[in-house]
């Protein structure tokens, strides 16, 4: 990441030449989801102009952002709410997370497991630092676990590969419904356990070693209003989205971004801030996780 001008005059020389534009080029991780990439798409398909940032696209899945936020391989990247408790030198953004009005996360299972059935399975799932990890282990405690990419998981359940397996994104409303059981909604237990707060499940963060904090907020106002204008002009910010469908057809990927792209999204608020603070709280009660502070932008 560096500054650049017209001229290619040097950061450090910035404060003798005010009148020229100087632009931030950034990275930016997100991953091949649909719901992401219609939350970008004002941004990266340039409907939404920058004068202040240079974007640079990483496009990862999840748990590979995870562990190059851990590296911190990137100035700005979308990650697991579970992995902030990881990381240092890094603010959450209040735009682009991914909050479930209590729904969630699922478990399935070729066979209608029960809780104490469960706890002596062998689980699929999608990274150790995921959010949906973390949440099962507040409801299972330690279970025996096989960790593999997320789009695969329900092959293994049905193959036999493993006894169920935690689901996350699109597939929470694509797998075979008439093959496996829903054993374990997260999202509600969440639900029942918070009075109802928003399932805190992916959030964006930003380096303040690479950018100052007013950069961070500048940019959180730029990825606020590539939302806004993807919500405004939802038909096209989906068929741009539906590169990363997966193979699903446009319904269920538009069904998919309403319920992972809402008002929290927009603006977590008090509300997602107090869901990331529980989530923590409930790991740290647990012995699971130690995080006493989070920064917010």
């Amino acid at each position: 990441m560096g500054y650049t001008s017209l001229g290619k005059i040097r950061n450090e020389r910035k404060i003798l030449f005010p009148n020229i534009v100087y632009v931030m080029e950034i990275t930016l991780g997100h991953s091949p989801d649909a719901d992401d990439a219609f939350m970008f798409y004002g941004i990266a398909s340039n409907k939404l102009e920058s004068s202040n940032f240079r974007i640079r696209h990483v496009i990862e899945d999840i748990e590979s952002l995870n562990k190059r936020a851990l590296k911190h391989e990137l100035d700005v990247t979308a990650i697991s709410a579970h992995a902030y408790a990881y990381l240092s030198d890094y603010v959450i953004l209040r735009s682009g997370g991914s909050f479930g009005l209590s729904y969630g996360p699922i478990v399935i299972s070729k066979a209608n497991l029960s809780l104490s059935q469960l706890k002596r399975s062998t689980i699929a799932t999608p990274g150790k630092m995921t959010s949906a990890n973390l949440l099962l282990n507040f409801v299972l405690g330690k279970f025996k676990e096989k960790e593999m990419p997320f789009q695969t998981i329900p092959n293994a359940v049905l193959n036999n590969t493993v006894d169920a397996g935690l689901v996350i994104h699109e597939a929470q409303i694509t797998y075979d419904n008439s093959k496996l059981y829903n054993v374990l909604d997260l999202g509600a237990w969440w639900a029942a356990q918070t009075g109802g707060l928003p399932v805190p499940l992916g959030i964006n963060v930003a380096s303040n070693k690479s950018m100052k904090i007013e950069e961070i907020r500048q940019f959180d106002s730029y990825f606020r209003n590539s939302i806004l204008y993807s919500l405004k002009n939802f038909d096209a910010a989906v068929d741009f989205a539906m590169r990363y469908s997966r193979g699903q057809p446009k319904d269920v990927i538009a069904r998919f971004i309403k319920m992972y792209v809402n008002n929290t999204t927009i603006d977590m608020g008090d509300k997602g801030q107090e869901s990331l603070k529980r989530m923590f709280a409930m790991a740290k009660d647990r012995g699971i996780l130690s995080i006493d502070q989070l920064h917010f932008a």
